[in-house]
């Protein structure tokens, strides 16, 4: 880990400023980004949070646990299944953006359709999380009015679509490096200032597993950006393939993704065992050095057994 720190000469910004709040993005100590899916059809946990209820109280649970922000998503990126329409979509995600706003949450929004957009920020969203690459570029416009931030993610398939257009893992690595420069320019152009661009690889978005797992081996490569990377690794696709273990299962892979990634530069972690991840991210920090463990540091009587019935 070290090492892959060591050859990084561009600094990274440690503070992300959007709508007046001021958010850590720090590779020493990334945000966490915790998920809460409005839709059905999620590929990991569709159907668990039926209602906004549940999703709220979601919310406020992965926030207690150390999320940063919410990235609440209405249509899920699972293929073979048609697009919702953008009136559903923002009938399932407005309500919940603005139930969170109201509390105080920070919440982005997983979307490419620009109706759901500009609903989803009027309702209080600070970051529209765009998987489409920046299909439509008036998305960034949008986000440069309401003083936004915008993660432009690095895709060459269509939103719904597998696809696999990249010849071979250096294509997929040369393409992510050219792709996300270039869009970050193209909304640099359209009024969103590179201190709130966030850039995303893509992790299984147009890539086959080995793909996805070269392009995050070069994740360091993105810091010459000056924009903060995020790392949305969790329960993905490539992880199932390397283990063979279903989504819910992918917690060990997730946290392998997560330790090279926060080595590689990342300061923003997409995740949905947010506790698990702070608490991983808390050893390694003790363990390297990053923050200090003090001399009087005790365990306590409770936990010293998974049974607290048993004498200690």
């Amino acid at each position: 880990m070290r090492r892959a720190r060591a050859s990084v000469l561009t600094p990274l910004p440690d503070q992300l400023v959007v709508r007046g709040r001021s958010i850590s993005v720090a590779p020493s100590c990334p945000a966490l980004m915790g998920v809460v899916n409005a839709s059905p059809e999620s590929f990991s946990d569709g159907g668990r949070f039926p209602d906004l209820g549940s999703q709220v109280s979601r919310a406020l649970a992965l926030v207690a646990e150390g999320a940063t922000l919410i990235d609440v998503g209405g249509e899920s990126g699972v293929t073979g299944m048609a697009p919702i329409t953008a009136a559903e979509e923002r009938a399932r995600v407005e309500p919940l953006v603005r139930a969170l706003a109201a509390e105080g949450v920070a919440v982005s929004v997983d979307t490419w359709k620009r109706e759901v957009a500009a609903a989803v920020l009027d309702a209080g969203a600070m970051m529209i999380n765009d998987v489409s690459g920046l299909a439509d570029p008036t998305l960034a416009g949008l986000c440069a009015e309401a003083d936004a931030a915008l993660v432009v993610m690095h895709t060459r398939a269509r939103p719904k679509h597998k696809e696999f257009p990249h010849p071979s893992d250096e294509a997929a690595v040369a393409d992510v490096l050219a792709f996300l420069g270039s869009q970050v320019e193209l909304a640099e152009s359209l009024g969103v200032p590179r201190s709130r661009l966030v850039v995303d690889p893509g992790p299984d978005f147009g890539k086959t597993p080995s793909q996805t797992v070269a392009v995050l081996g070069a994740l360091a490569q993105l810091q010459p950006l000056c924009c903060p990377i995020l790392l949305a690794v969790s329960r993905k696709d490539f992880i199932g393939a390397l283990t063979g273990a279903r989504p819910a299962d992918r917690l060990p892979g997730t946290l392998a993704a997560v330790a090279s990634g926060v080595a590689r530069g990342a300061g923003i972690l997409r995740v949905h065992d947010v506790g698990a991840v702070r608490a991983f991210l808390r050893v390694s920090a003790a363990l390297d050095g990053t923050i200090d463990v003090p001399d009087d540091l005790r365990l306590p009587r409770d936990l010293r057994r998974q049974d607290d019935t048993l004498p200690a």
